[in-house]
């Protein structure tokens, strides 16, 4: 039976806004295994993104537990949280979030700057990761040297750079083409079955959600789950 790595318990998220409350979720459960790939779709405004802050450990809920292989994380304080997410979580986001002043190899390497790695085995590293994602020929190139394709997958490998254990994506391909989208979820998938990586996905489109193993489908603070077959 496969490991639990995240698991969600009732969890509880309220806005205020002037005197109104906004409940995103109230009581909302989810288990996601090691290994596991999930596509997570729904309507605008039912709450994807918050969801997945939540995973991340950017935003809090308000009530329930958020437990991380075995420990408990939503009780972190935010020095604790950054050291956290910079050892178990790599972002992967639509607008792929690079520094423009940077090469590639530069922004690979961010994530590194935070860890006590040697400039050696940071350049390792690096080289390693941008090699996966088949730029190593590009390490030196500028984000504006670069098709939007090409700046996703330096967006992954700064991901994965650092060896997390889970991988978030933002809409990852809702700023590419379909041939394009096609190679990035190709590559996805390759990370979570060769790699073992898990992934939690975000996805208005049901073409990418295909490439993910299941699909839970979150409509006004619950989930429907469909399997996806492959």
């Amino acid at each position: 039976m496969a490991k639990a790595l995240f698991d969600l318990k009732s969890i509880g998220k309220r806005f205020t806004k002037g005197k109104e409350t906004i409940t995103i979720f109230d009581g909302l459960d989810m288990a996601i295994e090691e290994g596991d790939f999930v596509a997570i779709m729904g309507p605008s405004g039912s709450g994807k993104t918050t969801l997945l802050n939540m995973l991340g450990g950017v935003d809090q809920p308000t009530s329930g537990e958020i437990w991380f292989d075995g420990s408990r994380v939503d009780t972190l304080n935010e020095g604790q949280l950054s050291r956290w997410r910079a050892d178990n979580i790599g972002f992967i986001f639509q607008f792929y979030n690079l520094m423009p002043m940077l090469t590639a190899a530069r922004n690979v390497e961010l994530p590194l700057l935070l860890t006590n790695l040697s400039s050696k085995r940071r350049r390792q590293s690096v080289a390693a990761a941008l090699e996966l994602v088949g730029l190593a020929d590009r390490a030196g190139h500028s984000p504006k040297e670069m098709s939007g394709g090409q700046m996703q997958r330096v967006a992954i490998a700064r991901a994965i750079v650092s060896d997390p254990k889970l991988l978030l994506c933002d809409e990852p391909t809702g700023d590419l083409d379909r041939t394009t989208a096609n190679e990035i979820l190709e590559m996805l998938q390759t990370l979570n079955r060769d790699y073992g990586k898990t992934i939690v996905m975000v996805t208005h489109d049901p073409e990418a959600a295909r490439y993910a193993k299941r699909t839970l489908h979150l409509d006004k603070g619950r989930f429907v789950e469909k399997e996806l077959a492959l």
